[in-house]
């Protein structure tokens, strides 16, 4: 049974999804590791991962619709800390995920065709992100 870690660090554009799958494949089929399971934490309160449509962008626009109106910016918060859309940004992060696992099938995470992973950035301004990456098997 073999190991690896590493940081990815992931520049966003502000609120929305950024394909991370190309830079998640090339890190996990470098390990040398064929079949095991790989896991990815997002290090951030205010934004999130996950596993969804990698063809259709009309799909990334409806899910941020929708985010939109689950945790308005203009909601009646107390934390407001850094802004308006602070608070919103921890509501849609609780709502997803911060973490993934993913089998790795023949060094590769197995995603469906349709499948991408995406960084999910609830904040407005563009951010520095940091996900943390690792990989367990033989």
């Amino acid at each position: 049974m073999r190991q690896a870690s590493s940081t990815l660090t992931v520049a966003t554009h502000g609120k929305g999804l950024t394909d991370i799958s190309r830079d998640v494949r090339d890190w996990a089929g470098a390990q040398g590791i064929a079949h095991g399971l790989l896991t990815l934490f997002c290090r951030h309160t205010s934004a999130s991962l996950i596993v969804q449509e990698n063809a259709s962008p009309a799909a990334h626009r409806d899910i941020a619709a929708y985010f939109e109106r689950i945790a308005p910016e203009d909601g009646p918060y107390e934390h407001d800390d850094e802004g308006p859309d602070d608070m919103p940004a921890h509501l849609r992060a609780a709502l997803t995920q911060t973490q993934l696992s993913i089998p790795l099938v023949d060094g590769q995470p197995a995603l469906g065709r349709w499948q991408g992973i995406f960084l999910f950035e609830h904040r407005r301004a563009p951010q520095s992100r940091q996900i943390l990456l690792h990989v367990i098997g033989e």
